[in-house]
């Protein structure tokens, strides 16, 4: 049996092991396992490949299939890597790289990752918008500001469990897919021309840049992440015979979605290659040129499936990225936020440049930066590849299921391939760059080009100390620690208590349960908080209508009390709810705390706040949470 992972320390815990495909067989159990890869998939057709294949098609032709066919295979190969990491090891890339790397290392590394997540976020924005624009006639600014929806829908979708998630985005790559296959009808494609597009063939110039482009924005370093993660969504039985049957159920699910995802991204060439190439338009670049265009050449059918299908891919695009920047800062740095709070920031972060770039370069400069989102991801992909070949082939952590060597040759090359095709991608672009803007060049001498080096040189110890270091992991983290042994259990006797009380029905529920932690021997305090906006300013100063007519109540209850023999006192507190309480419950020496809870979900939460989460982490006594009764 095989593990490097604990109960507390599973990838996206929320959903780690929700889907039990254990008691079902043929194929009810491969539909069971089917479905990260597909979430996986739209990372390989989100809009910022969508440029690359159309100025591929456009320019050459059909004669850049078979670079798109390779890099399918390359994609192939690593993801189905990513899915073993996960299996066997029961740990995400991220989570991996944590153990085998030094702190300082892995704060860089998460830091590469997040930046690449963002730029990622930015392409599927800007394409989002431009399909919004080209369907509705929006303006970009709107369309760019209307993706902010996104984390909520994100949220939802989370909450309503994986299998729903899976479903979502299997409904957008049918979007996709049913759109294109129509547009292969209306532009009607040579069939033989584009079967003579998978023979390889020599690249110069200008073909091997859109070439590397396409290798470049295929092999998405998210991706790696993600699909580590997203097979452990999946209950796994861990022995030698169910690991087996779980990496060939999930290898069939990577076949199928990259596949589909080859499919879409050689439909877009094919479409430009018969619609732009063929009828003599040989430098259609940008997204919206191609919808122009292809109003113009085939009418009014054709653009709308291509802007419908836009929509879909950066809809489905932006749900993965934000999935795999919660499996990055988790797995790199053990930081755990709020679901809402860490899609919303990974996307102000996309939307920030995007805005920008509109108000002060305008509309037509997005495609620049498309472009400039892709050199960034190159600039990361490494960093993914290579730890994901050093822990699939450690035969220490791997066991049986450490990769043959056949398997680590041909990930090794491809890893090589990526690695200097995007350096080559890189180091054109700088040279664009000095050459387009001249005034420019102290910046790009004294920022861009020690960041490049800097980040060459993290590569190469990235590369070297799996090697250099064998087997040198660190222990699995584990966020909660290890279980002490329990050895025996007194009873705990509390002396003085804290009852909050708001004048509703749950006060009788909370003095009862008080009085069953402390009896008649503790002293009880009961604390209500004015809220008004005068006690926020003013404080104890305050002695407006509502703070009298709390205090008058407050004093009913001190005075029930005492009448049955117990030894109670009031004390108000003002302002903030959260801090009040804690003052209080710190100065007074209180050792023990009974609180109603409010019973807000979701949106209220939001919007009014949490003051029993926040009393819990600004004490050091225990607190005891006193649900309401449901009449």
């Amino acid at each position: 049996m095989i593990n490097d992972n604990t109960k507390d320390n599973h990838s996206l815990g929320n959903v780690h092991g929700s889907v039990n495909p254990e008691n079902l067989t043929g194929w009810r159990k491969i539909m069971a396992f089917l479905g990260p890869a597909y979430l996986v998939s739209v990372g390989y057709m989100d809009p910022g490949n969508w440029a690359t294949d159309i100025a591929g098609g456009s320019a050459f032709g059909y004669k850049l299939i078979w670079i798109l066919f390779a890099s399918n295979l390359i994609a192939l190969l690593l993801q189905s890597l990513a899915a073993r990491l996960g299996i066997v090891r029961g740990l995400d890339l991220a989570q991996a790289s944590k153990n085998a790397y030094p702190r300082f290392v892995n704060f860089w590394l998460y830091i590469l990752a997040q930046v690449a997540i963002v730029a990622c976020d930015l392409a599927e924005i800007i394409g989002m918008a431009i399909g919004l624009k080209l369907l509705f006639h929006l303006p970009l600014i709107w369309g760019v500001s209307l993706t902010i929806t996104d984390t909520v829908l994100m949220l939802y979708l989370m909450n309503k469990g994986m299998r729903k998630l899976e479903g979502f985005i299997i409904s957008m790559i049918f979007i996709i897919g049913v759109s294109f296959l129509v547009e292969m009808f209306i532009v009607e494609p040579n069939f033989v021309d584009v079967a003579k597009g998978f023979i390889p063939g020599n690249l110069s110039g200008e073909g091997l840049y859109i070439a590397i482009g396409i290798i470049g924005a295929t092999v998405m370093p998210h991706n790696l992440y993600l699909h580590s993660s997203l097979v452990q969504t999946r209950k796994i039985t861990r022995t030698e015979q169910g690991l087996k049957s779980a990496i060939k159920f999930n290898l069939f699910d990577t076949v199928i979605a990259l596949n589909l995802a080859f499919f879409v991204n050689a439909a877009i060439l094919i479409l430009a290659a018969a619609a732009f190439f063929n009828n003599g338009y040989f430098k259609v670049a940008e997204i919206q040129d191609a919808y122009k265009l292809l109003e113009h050449i085939f009418g009014r059918t054709a653009p709308v499936l291509f802007a419908i299908a836009l929509i879909a891919s950066g809809q489905s695009s932006t749900i993965t990225g934000t999935l795999a920047g919660q499996i990055i800062m988790e797995g790199h740095i053990n930081l755990r936020i709020e679901p809402w709070l860490r899609r919303l920031l990974t996307r102000v972060l996309a939307i920030t440049p995007a805005v920008f770039t509109i108000l002060y370069y305008g509309e037509d400069a997005l495609g620049s930066l498309i472009i400039l989102s892709q050199v960034v991801l190159s600039l990361q992909l490494g960093f993914a590849v290579i730890p994901l070949i050093h822990f699939t082939s450690d035969k220490k952590r791997m066991g049986n299921f450490a990769i043959s060597l056949k398997v680590k040759i041909l990930a090794w090359a491809s890893a090589a391939l990526i690695v200097a095709l995007n350096g080559k991608l890189v180091y054109e672009q700088i040279g664009d760059w000095l050459k387009g803007n001249p005034s420019a060049d102290i910046w790009i001498y004294t920022i861009v080009v020690p960041i490049v080096i800097a980040i060459v040189l993290l590569l190469i110890y990235v590369f070297l100390r799996p090697m250099l270091y064998k087997h040198a992991d660190h222990p699995a983290y584990i966020p909660h620690g290890i279980a002490n042994a329990i050895t025996e259990l007194d009873a705990v006797t509390y002396k003085h208590l804290a009852i909050t009380i708001d004048f509703s029905k749950n006060d009788n529920d909370c003095l009862r349960h008080a009085i069953m932690q402390g009896g008649k021997q503790a002293t009880y305090t009961l604390i209500h908080v004015v809220e008004t906006a005068g006690a926020r300013y003013y404080g104890g100063q305050v002695m407006d209508n509502e703070t009298q007519s709390d205090a008058d109540n407050l004093d009913k209850y001190v005075q029930a009390m005492q009448k049955l023999g117990y030894n109670a006192s009031a004390e108000i507190g003002y302002g903030s709810p959260a801090g009040a309480i804690a003052e209080i419950v710190n100065k007074t020496g209180i050792d023990f705390i009974v609180m109603g809870s409010h019973g807000h979900k979701a949106l209220k939460d939001l919007i009014f706040g949490t003051t029993v989460n926040s009393v819990r982490h600004m004490v050091n006594v225990p607190v005891l949470i006193v649900k309401p009764q449901r009449g």
